[in-house]
Parts: C-alpha cells; sequence; structure tokens
C-alpha cells in the first residue's frame, strides 16, 4: 500500500517538529476553550507595543483554536498584503501547535524542503501559538517586518497572555 506524498507530509510533519526545540511551547499542549476577544486584543497590544519600539509598521491577526479569525489590527501604513501573511502564520502556528519559525528552521537548517508542499504550513517566522493555563487557545501572527521582527512582535504578544 502506498502513501501519498500529501498523506506522508500531514503524518510526518508533526513527527519532526516534535522533536525540535520550539521556544517554550510543546506540541503536546492540548487545545483548550477558543481565546476570547479581550483577551486577542490583551495579546494584540502587548505585540503592537513591541512593534511600535522597533519603528515597525505590521498586521498583526489572532486566531482561535479553530484557527478562526478573532481580531486584526493593521498599522496604517502596513502594506496590504501583509493581511494575510500575518492570518496565514497565526493559523499554522495554531495548527502545529509550535511557532511557525520551526518549520523554517527545518526547511532551512535540516533540508526538509518537502515541508513547502504542506498547505497552510507557512514556513516562515512570525506565527506563535497562544497557550493559557497550558492550553492552546489560538495563535498569534505578525508580518510586515524583517522575519525576526515578526517573530518578536508575535512573541511579545504570546507572553501576555502566558499564566
Amino acid at each position: 500500500m502506498m502513501i501519498s506524498p500529501r498523506r506522508y507530509l500531514a503524518i510526518a510533519l508533526p513527527l519532526l517538529l516534535a522533536n525540535m526545540p520550539t521556544t517554550g511551547f510543546a506540541q503536546s499542549v492540548p487545545y483548550g476553550t477558543p481565546i476570547s476577544i479581550e483577551q486577542a486584543k490583551q495579546a494584540v497590544k502587548a505585540a503592537a507595543a513591541e512593534m511600535h519600539k522597533r519603528n515597525l509598521e505590521m498586521t498583526i491577526a489572532v486566531v482561535d483554536s479553530g484557527s478562526n479569525l478573532v481580531y486584526l489590527e493593521r498599522a496604517d501604513q502596513a502594506g496590504i498584503g501583509t493581511i494575510d501573511a500575518a492570518i496565514g502564520k497565526a493559523k499554522a502556528a495554531n495548527g502545529i501547535k509550535s511557532p511557525t519559525k520551526a518549520i523554517q528552521d527545518l526547511i532551512v537548517t535540516q533540508n526538509q524542503i518537502s515541508l513547502l508542499g504542506v498547505p497552510g504550513a507557512f514556513p516562515v517566522e512570525g506565527g506563535v501559538p497562544l497557550i493559557i493555563d497550558n492550553k492552546v487557545v489560538g495563535a498569534i501572527g505578525a508580518s510586515g517586518g524583517m522575519l525576526p521582527d515578526d517573530g518578536a512582535v508575535a512573541t511579545a504578544g504570546a507572553k501576555a497572555l502566558l499564566k
């Protein structure tokens, strides 16, 4: 019995990511009650503070544990393309329960280029799961800066909710 490449990647990606260090987030963390709008705004407020500190114009998006958009904030001069990128990063981080930088690192450092074909993988830094009471309640995505800036802004938002 042959396994299709898409099915193989759907099975292999979580296994590969489970063995990667991921800035304090673990795939074994269960999903929790979806993030509230108030919590999403709290995360975006912290992320926006980091964005302003870096003198950037970005879009910041929060999705709930079902990957549904809950809240989005776009700076006045952020590019229109940053909207879909921020949402995509948030959805990907929620889907793998790890920062999207983990996918980027697998591709860059371990030559796992086949991950580029995984639908919704979004293999660039800037998406981070949101953890409350040791449960993934959603994720935050940031877009508009260089990748390390996107990651730092999203991480600042995620840290605001850690309990």
